[in-house]
C-alpha cells in the first residue's frame, strides 16, 4: 500500500523530469521534459544534454516478440535509445529500440523515429526520415526572429496580434 502511495505521489507531484530520473533515465543538463511515457525498460534510455522533449513523446524500447512467443514462449528483445546534446523532439513522436540521435538535431511533431541518425539534421514523418539540415533552418528562420523569448505574456501578445502578415511564417 505504501509503495502504491509513493508512486501515486511521484507521478502527481514531482516534474516530468524528476520522475524520469527515479525511473532510471539518465538525463544530461539543461533539459525540459514535457512526457512520462519510457516504457517498460527506461533504464534504458540516456538523454544528452539541453534536449527539449515535448508533450506525448513516447519511448519503446522493445516490442513485436509478441508474434513469436507462440514458437519461442520466452523471446524478448530490447534496444538503448540514445538522444543526443541540444535535440528537439516534437510533440507526440515516437522513438523505436535501438535508435541513435546525433546532436542538434530537430525531430519533427508526430513523427516515427525508427533508425538512427546523424548531427545537425532535422528529420519527420512515418517513418522519419531526413528533410533538411540545421544550418538551412537557420539561415531560414533567423528573418522571422522576433526576440520574444522572456517578454511578458502580455507584451508578447500585443506584439504578436499587431505584428504584419509578412513578419509570420508560411508554409
Amino acid at each position: 500500500m505504501l509503495n502504491r502511495i509513493k508512486s501515486i505521489y511521484k507521478r502527481y507531484f514531482w516534474t516530468d523530469e524528476k520522475y524520469a530520473r527515479s525511473i532510471g533515465v539518465k538525463i544530461g543538463r539543461g533539459c525540459k521534459i514535457a512526457t512520462r511515457y519510457f516504457g517498460s525498460e527506461p533504464y534504458l534510455i540516456e538523454i544528452g544534454n539541453h534536449v527539449q522533449i515535448t508533450s506525448d513523446v513516447r519511448f519503446s524500447n522493445h516490442g513485436a516478440a509478441w508474434v513469436l512467443r507462440e514458437k519461442y514462449p520466452k523471446i524478448d528483445f530490447f534496444g538503448k535509445i540514445k538522444i543526443g546534446n541540444n535535440v528537439y523532439i516534437g510533440n507526440c513522436s515516437i522513438i523505436l529500440p535501438g535508435v541513435s540521435i546525433g546532436d542538434n538535431v530537430i525531430i519533427g511533431a508526430g513523427s516515427v523515429v525508427t533508425k538512427s541518425f546523424p548531427s545537425n539534421v532535422i528529420i519527420g514523418g512515418n517513418p522519419a526520415k531526413v528533410i533538411s539540415d540545421v544550418k538551412k533552418f537557420e539561415e531560414t528562420y533567423l528573418s522571422y526572429d522576433l526576440s520574444t523569448k522572456g517578454l511578458d505574456k502580455k507584451k508578447k501578445q500585443d506584439l504578436l496580434i499587431n505584428l504584419e502578415e509578412g513578419r509570420f511564417i508560411r508554409k
